[in-house]
């Protein structure tokens, strides 16, 4: 299962006006006028000049539908050597590596691995363990690389915009080289957040990905790196220190469907620290069903054996391919651009994509 993209449905009619070009077209104009304005000026040039291109679109056409995603040829083209500028000089660079630029679409998958994510989970993190009194076992769906296991291992800054929190790892937590070596996540709150007093301890880090990310891979590492929007330097070299971090301590990665490995390796845990199963962006990748099968086992795990889940996913999931709403409490339009973070299917707080931001409910 591929973690982090904020995975995006092609826009339906009922989002988007049809326009020439059908839906791949709209899907990339979406993406250029309302999803990266603001993060990306560069994206949101390309992927509208894109749209207006009938050429571009009917080669992306060809292109299973799953792989027609703005981020994944964004990604490929960046990974090849695309440099930010104007349209036109990236268009040259399709034409020129189009055949690569398939390549790699067709063989790599958007598995955004933002560490800063571990803000936003956090404050339920350790509000799990102190309640438990144990140490935490944590198993990630849509892993990726793994660099959302080590919550340890971070430093935090969350600000509500009239004071400052601050986090750090205890000595014992991990050698990281020098304190400038460790990454700071910083986090705006809103709502009455339960910053904790210290960083809980992990004791065990485990994931599930259909291709899991080797942070020992050069190549791996550059794609999660073209992963990452141009004008964001601060989240790349966040990045390369969480990577340095998982170099240290590599996490058991598991390759497979979330809905088959999951069961076997929740057992692997150790028995005298609480598991805590958690995904940021990967439940949209499944079908109503496989979403469904993940609830039943989820809610297997925390019957038999006291685990906790901690879901944060887009607007997408809540409504359901059947027509359900899985939290009839949160209006989807307040969720629009974020996530909503549940514990154990309560909704706790909205929170930024990359964890930027924490909205207590």
């Amino acid at each position: 299962m591929a973690a982090g993209p904020e995975p995006q449905p092609a826009p339906d009619g009922d989002r988007v006006p049809a326009e020439p070009g059908g839906r791949t077209a709209a899907w990339y104009r979406h993406f250029g006028t309302v999803e990266a304005p603001g993060s990306s000026p560069c994206y949101a040039e390309w992927t509208v000049g894109i749209a207006d291109d009938p050429q571009l679109i009917a080669r992306i056409n060809h292109w299973p539908h799953h792989k027609r995603q703005p981020n994944l040829l964004l990604a490929a083209a960046r990974f090849l050597g695309a440099v930010p500028g104007p349209f036109d000089q990236f268009r040259c660079f399709l034409e020129s590596r189009w055949d690569d630029i398939s390549r790699i679409v067709l063989s790599r998958s958007t598995q955004t691995n933002e560490a800063g994510r571990c803000a936003t989970l956090l404050p339920s993190l350790a509000a799990i363990s102190g309640a438990e009194s144990k140490p935490l076992a944590l198993l990630e769906v849509g892993a990726s690389a793994g660099l959302v296991l080590y919550p340890d291992r971070y430093r935090y800054e969350y600000d509500d915009g009239a004071t400052v929190t601050r986090l750090s790892p205890s000595p014992s937590a991990g050698e990281s080289g020098s304190v400038a070596d460790v990454p700071i996540l910083r986090c705006s709150t809103s709502g009455a957040v339960p910053l904790p007093l210290e960083l809980p301890r992990v004791v065990w880090r485990a994931g599930i990905d259909l291709n899991p990310l080797d942070v020992g891979d050069p190549d791996d590492v550059a794609w999660l790196e073209a992963l990452v929007w141009p004008e964001q330097e601060f989240r790349r070299r966040r990045l390369r220190q969480a990577v340095a971090i998982a170099r240290e301590e590599p996490p058991l990665l598991v390759a497979g469907d979330l809905n088959e490995k999951l069961l076997d390796l929740a057992a692997k845990a150790p028995v005298d620290a609480t598991l805590v199963v958690f995904h940021s962006a990967v439940m949209g990748y499944l079908s109503a069903d496989g979403r469904s099968t993940f609830r039943q086992a989820m809610l297997q795990l925390t019957a038999s054996r006291g685990c906790h889940w901690l879901s944060n996913e887009g607007h997408m999931v809540i409504h359901q391919e059947d027509g359900s709403n899985v939290v009839p409490e949160v209006a989807p339009e307040r969720i629009l651009g974020r996530f909503l973070l549940t514990h154990n299917g309560s909704p706790v707080a909205i929170t930024g994509p990359h964890g930027q931001s924490l909205e207590w409910l």
